[in-house]
């Protein structure tokens, strides 16, 4: 399986092909602050290349929030009383200086990673936090989660992805209320505008993202991957470049030995041995 790294501000564990990755820093909200970015960013490409994963389930540490942006006291340098928010350009000591995307590290903007990510939101989701989900494949969430963007209440702008991603995701008229309004929905409204999957009660809420991920797991790989890919690839494309992305992804799948043992094990009536080849 091989080794994976130590991190100061991730806590990463793996189980039948599910890689479990928390964000911990729940002193501060598990905002991000620099470290915590770049350490997210080598995880996201570590895990791009760890053939034991499959699927992956990102949560936070603690109850009372998944993230909230950026940790505005590194941004501000020094000890602050104010609370967390995803303000991109500060100064330390005069001299600005700026952050990289919270949401690049996971790629609401040019991803990669085509294994699924499956958010499981155990509170606050904000900002960059909020960002970040838009990035996800499947979400689920607490009953007493928040989601929301509060860039436009600091002047800024939450240039994360969600300006290009989230009227994809939910109707238009919800986006555009939740992008410029700057307020944060509650886990109902979330579920109603389908920008989650479910509400889970909070003590099930791991086991539910663990049992989602386990069924993903099961399936062949490389289908799985090719699935996210097209699907991510095509967006926004006229339907003849969309089409040809799908055909490009499928051909690689139906000429795999996955594509092969899948229907074998049908019809001898076993589980497959699928290799992601």
């Amino acid at each position: 399986m091989g080794s994976f790294p130590d991190y100061a501000t991730l806590a990463y564990e793996e189980c039948d092909g599910v890689a479990w990755v928390t964000l911990n820093r729940p002193d501060r909200h598990n905002a991000f602050n620099s470290l915590m970015q770049r350490e997210l960013h080598d995880c996201w490409r570590t895990l791009r290349g760890r053939e034991s994963v499959r699927c992956v389930v990102l949560t936070g540490a603690g109850e009372q929030a998944f993230c909230t942006g950026i940790d505005r006291m590194e941004q501000m340098g020094g000890d602050t009383d104010e609370s967390t928010d995803a303000d991109v350009v500060g100064s330390r000591g005069g001299t600005p200086f700026h952050f990289n995307d919270p949401g690049d590290n996971i790629g609401p903007k040019s991803s990669d990673l085509w294994k699924p990510v499956i958010a499981a939101v155990n509170g606050a989701a904000l900002a960059g936090g909020c960002e970040m989900l838009q990035a996800t494949d499947l979400r689920l969430a607490a009953p007493e989660a928040s989601f929301g963007l509060p860039e436009p209440k600091r002047g800024i702008v939450p240039g994360g992805g969600s300006l290009v991603r989230l009227a994809r995701q939910i109707p238009y008229v919800r986006a555009m209320q939740i992008l410029l309004t700057g307020d944060a929905m509650p886990a109902a409204t979330a579920l109603e505008v389908g920008f989650v999957n479910e509400i889970v009660p909070r003590e099930k809420l791991l086991g539910r993202a663990f049992e989602l991920a386990a069924r993903i797991a099961e399936n062949g790989p490389l289908a799985v991957r090719k699935i996210k890919e097209a699907v991510i690839r095509s967006q926004g494309r006229p339907l003849a470049e969309a089409f040809t992305i799908e055909d490009e992804c499928t051909r690689e799948v139906m000429r795999s030995q996955d594509a092969r043992e899948g229907p074998r094990a049908f019809m001898e009536r076993r589980k497959p041995n699928f290799t992601g080849r």
